[in-house]
């Protein structure tokens, strides 16, 4: 069978979506190794509630693409399984803040599999995250945190097209449990269509890209903050004040040493996500930049960060939880003049 369009316009040399890219990267995935294959809710006949999948089932047919029931810890817990005998499964969250009822066979069971000499575990986690959609706190949330903390996991989130697919292919490619991270935001945001390097490439996993160079603040983010943080740099350097931006793509395992490399040259560090405050990866950021680079720094270490409160449902009370650029930029002002 000819791929459709909508999965082949790399090679037609067209630009394509955050959502298009991911697409690509799953169906290359499985035309290149037998052994991958989709599990989740409405992502065969449907083609899921993003349609990441549409057209998979009449390609791959229903032993490769599985509709499962509405059991997130037993089909991840099935996944599981699956690669314990060699195969290489990716689970589709139709949103991730449901991931959380699949907290236990991650944490207790599938992290801890190489731990326990019991092999790898060679499975992707994927699905939509994010606010600004307005999608209420059960479809909006940011979930990355409650499992930073489990060793045996790795831990995605790209923010450009080019990325998203890269990643994801390393990710089915890894042996070890991955967390894949997607901004529903981002999906089909027109400013970022890209055409993507043709023919089979990676990008791999717990690298930062430097996204803008500047010498004043580093801005150290990820996911759809990437984009908040570059519109503030772009004003701010109207104001004389030059922004490097960091996206760390990978949370764990996180690129540490992009992240001190950074602050020895701005010696001013902001860090920005749209996750809860309490408990955000800033803080461990910020811990890290304490013990090795803090003689570095000229002015305190700042955060912009969603509030500490579930994401609301009302539009203007969402946008006030959520980071905005005005946040970035009083921050940038601030550290810019300490």
């Amino acid at each position: 069978m000819e791929r459709p369009d909508h999965v082949r316009q790399t090679e037609l040399g067209q630009p394509v979506t955050m959502l298009e890219a991911i697409r690509e990267a799953l169906w290359e995935e499985m035309e290149r190794d037998a052994g991958v294959f989709l599990m989740g809710e409405d992502i065969g006949a449907y083609g899921g509630a993003f349609k990441v999948t549409d057209g998979f089932l009449q390609r791959f047919g229903e032993m490769r693409v599985v509709d499962m029931p509405i059991s997130e810890a037993g089909f991840t817990g099935a996944a599981a399984g699956a690669a314990h005998m060699g195969l290489r499964p990716v689970v589709e969250m139709q949103f991730m803040d449901f991931v959380s009822c699949a907290y236990e066979p991650l944490t207790n069971y599938i992290a801890t599999s190489r731990w326990r000499n019991a092999g790898p575990q060679p499975l992707v986690i994927r699905g939509p995250v994010g606010g600004g959609v307005r999608g209420g706190p059960f479809h909006s949330q940011n979930p990355e945190m409650a499992f930073f903390h489990t060793p045996g996991l790795k831990i995605v989130y790209p923010s450009t097209a080019q990325d998203a697919k890269g990643l994801l292919k390393a990710a089915i490619r890894d042996d070890d449990p991955v967390l894949f991270f997607e901004h529903k935001k981002l999906y089909r945001a027109p400013f970022l269509r890209e055409v993507l390097p043709p023919g089979d490439y990676t990008v791999p996993l717990g690298q930062a890209r430097l996204v803008r160079e500047g010498v004043d603040v580093s801005i150290v983010t990820y996911g759809n903050m990437v984009h908040e943080s570059t519109r503030a740099a772009e004003q701010l350097a109207e104001e004389d004040v030059s922004v490097e931006i960091l996206d760390l793509r990978s949370l764990m395992p996180l690129d540490e040493e992009a992240i001190l490399n950074s602050v020895r040259k701005t010696n001013r560090l902001l860090v920005v996500h749209e996750d809860t405050r309490t408990g955000g990866i800033a803080g461990e950021i910020a811990m890290r930049v304490s013990e090795k680079a803090f003689e570095w720094l000229d002015a305190p270490m700042l955060r912009v960060t969603a509030l500490d409160t579930p994401v609301p449902y009302s539009p203007p009370l969402e946008d006030f939880f959520l980071p905005q650029v005005e946040d970035i930029l009083t921050a940038c002002r601030y550290l810019k003049a300490y």
